[in-house]
């Protein structure tokens, strides 16, 4: 799950790492209020804002969503327009306003997890500010990698060695604990992803108004592993409903499992090993998988038919398979929210069904009467599912 900059930056703060202030406007007024905030802070080396858009995707700045303001009047009317912005698709509905950073250098710095050797790897690099791919384009020498053990995490010498190996020079001590403060962050909220792009060496006014260096955290990218939820009460309202995909939000709503591909056949099953057995098996037969969609367990038939319309809302649908194999799912179950998802639905598509196990007899009753056609092995149902497909695209 991928969060605002806002709130990523809100978990590295929780965690003591060093994230210059900021606040968030959903209305111009609002954005108004915090530049006068920000423009009077006597350690603003610049003298202005910064208003960013809160959406998630990149090139920001280059679609209008990154702007500077020198005045409250000017951060009202830049707010103003950022957030009549769409980027990318997305509706600008929230800005970030902080003091302008008077910017010395830059660098990256993330941690992730490197799921080919099982352990977390960082990635930092003194090209800071752009993105790392290019980098790794342009300059694949100017990328340091680094390996660590969940188990041991970063010791003190490996976050030195890795601030030594990045170039972060007289700033090495700051660089090292925001590496441990980065691995931190990661454990404490099981993300992950934890990128800082840029992490930057900036310049303010002192106590005494003389210059004074530091290093710190730009900007926040945080990504949380959906399956550990549960353990964090309170993530959840950080998602971004507009960022997602409609499909992925009615699936986690109903508690499946669905991933949309590029074929024409849909699948319904329930277990996720039966699932990836069907979908092999629907290409043996010489079709293409649209989707893999699992419902789970106990599936009732409200969930039935709602796996039914994420299904029929994909156009290349032209031929679905639904594979039930009963155990704590209930045929007549499954039967019935096909039933019902058929009398809803707004296009004729084809469907062949299977369903063996549990109450699979008033299944087939059921089916029957509702002129379903049926299939008594999963060969079969897919040979089937792949004709119609094909007599459909006919």
């Amino acid at each position: 799950m991928k969060i605002q900059e806002a709130d990523a930056k809100a978990l590295l703060l929780a965690q003591g790492l060093p994230v210059p202030p900021w606040e968030v406007a959903r209305t111009p007024t609002q954005a108004r209020a915090a530049a006068v905030k920000f423009l009077g802070d006597p350690a603003n080396a610049t003298g202005k804002v910064v208003i960013k858009a809160q959406v998630l995707v990149g090139g920001r700045g280059k679609a209008g969503g990154v702007k500077l303001a020198g005045s409250a009047d000017e951060a009202e009317d830049v707010a103003a327009q950022i957030l009549a912005l769409e980027i990318k698709g997305l509706p600008v509905r929230r800005v970030l306003v902080g003091p302008a950073a008077d910017i010395v250098k830059e660098y990256y710095l993330s941690v992730l997890l490197d799921r080919s050797t099982r352990r977390l790897m960082f990635i930092g690099s003194a090209e800071g500010g752009v993105e790392i791919e290019q980098v790794a384009r342009d300059n694949p020498a100017a990328i340091v990698y680094e390996h660590v053990d969940p188990l041991l995490g970063l010791p003190d010498y490996a976050a030195r060695e890795l601030a030594f190996k990045i170039g972060f020079g007289p700033h090495w001590k700051a660089g090292a604990a925001i590496a441990k403060g980065l691995l931190k962050t990661m454990l404490a909220y099981d993300a992950d992803l934890v990128e800082i792009n840029p992490l930057a060496v900036i310049r303010e006014h002192g106590a005494q108004g003389t210059p004074v260096e530091r290093l710190v955290c730009l900007d926040a990218k945080v990504t949380l592993d959906d399956s550990a939820l549960a353990r964090h009460p309170g993530h959840e309202a950080l998602r971004d409903l507009d960022a997602e995909d409609p499909a992925d939000v009615e699936a986690r709503r109903y508690d499946l499992t669905f991933i949309k591909l590029e074929g024409d056949i849909g699948c319904m099953v329930n277990g996720a090993g039966l699932a990836m057995t069907t979908m092999d098996l629907v290409k043996r037969a010489g079709g293409e998988p649209a989707n893999f969609l699992d419902i789970g367990g106990g599936a009732k038939a409200d969930r039935v038919a709602a796996a039914m319309r994420l299904i029929l809302d994909d156009p290349n649908v032209k031929a679905i398979l639904v594979n039930i194999f009963g155990g704590i799912t209930r045929g007549d179950e499954v039967a019935r929210g096909l039933i019902e998802a058929r009398g809803q639905q707004e296009r004729e598509v084809p469907m062949v069904v299977r369903i063996v196990g549990t109450n699979a007899e008033e299944a087939a009753e059921l089916l029957r009467a509702a002129h379903f056609e049926t299939a008594a092995t999963l060969d079969e149902a897919a040979a089937k599912a792949v004709a119609s497909a094909r007599a459909t695209a006919a």
